[in-house]
């Protein structure tokens, strides 16, 4: 019976580009069932009974995806503008107004997408803000949405147009003792907002994607080793295939 005679380090170098690539594989797997699970927990938060806001902070990691209400008043001279949030294909702001309220406390609601002034590119179209007490009805999300961003020369504080928007930020520089996240309201309150808001983007096929490239490249790296064992295994059990053997140089008269 004839063995291959693997040669160590090349044989090494395979080996750990197969587990490499395979680790990474797996590794996308795991995203992708992690993504999987948050994406049930949205779908039961979606059917589960609103929970009201009141004053004592509530953890992101508790509230996040769940259905809220929040009873208070809009603080319009506090409003925020997230610049380059388009809706089919228009271009137009996210507008964030912080929430006081009734029972104490301030939370932050992303209110709706206003389309932008195409004739002035930092021009607000007029949009209503109901006055006095009103009840907001929506999600907890973690930040208002977030935009591609270089540095932070677009999400400078004081700015009433901006880029995106920390909420820990937001609270430092305003004063305000916010919740750790935002309303993403949903309830119409006549003021002229849209608020066909987009499904969370989780990307599970691009794990699995992923993964199955992660895998294939391991094992093409596998095929590759034993063809290139076996080539070298052939090689040095035939001498008359090695050119440079000299026991292989014979003249012929």
């Amino acid at each position: 019976m004839r063995f291959l005679k693997v040669r160590f380090w090349p044989a090494l170098l395979i080996l750990i580009v197969v587990a490499v690539t395979m680790k990474l594989g797996f590794w996308q797997r795991d995203r992708a069932h992690q993504k999987e699970a948050l994406n049930a927990r949205i779908v039961a938060f979606e059917n589960a009974p609103a929970r009201r806001i009141g004053v004592a902070p509530l953890p992101l990691k508790d509230i996040e995806f769940h259905r809220v209400l929040a009873r208070g008043e809009f603080l319009p001279e506090r409003v925020v503008y997230l610049d380059n949030r388009p809706y089919n294909d228009q271009p137009g702001f996210y507008v964030v107004m912080p929430f006081k309220l009734v029972n104490g406390g301030y939370v932050l609601v992303n209110r709706g997408w206003l389309p932008r002034n195409l004739a002035d590119r930092t021009g607000i179209e007029p949009y209503e803000t109901p006055k006095g007490e009103i009840e907001i009805e929506g999600v907890a999300r973690a930040n208002p949405s977030q935009a591609y961003e270089l540095g932070s020369g677009g999400s400078a504080a004081r700015q009433q147009i901006r880029q995106n928007l920390d909420v820990s930020a937001y609270a430092a520089e305003t004063g305000l003792p916010l919740q750790p996240f935002v309303i993403q309201q949903l309830n119409d309150t006549g003021d002229k907002l849209v608020r066909d808001w987009p499904a969370p983007t989780l990307g599970v096929e691009r794990n699995y994607g992923y993964m199955f490239q992660w895998w294939g490249m391991a094992a093409a790296a596998l095929a590759f080793g034993l063809y290139a064992a076996r080539r070298a295994a052939k090689k040095d059990a035939d001498p008359d295939s090695n050119p440079e053997d000299p026991d292989n140089r014979t003249s012929h008269v």
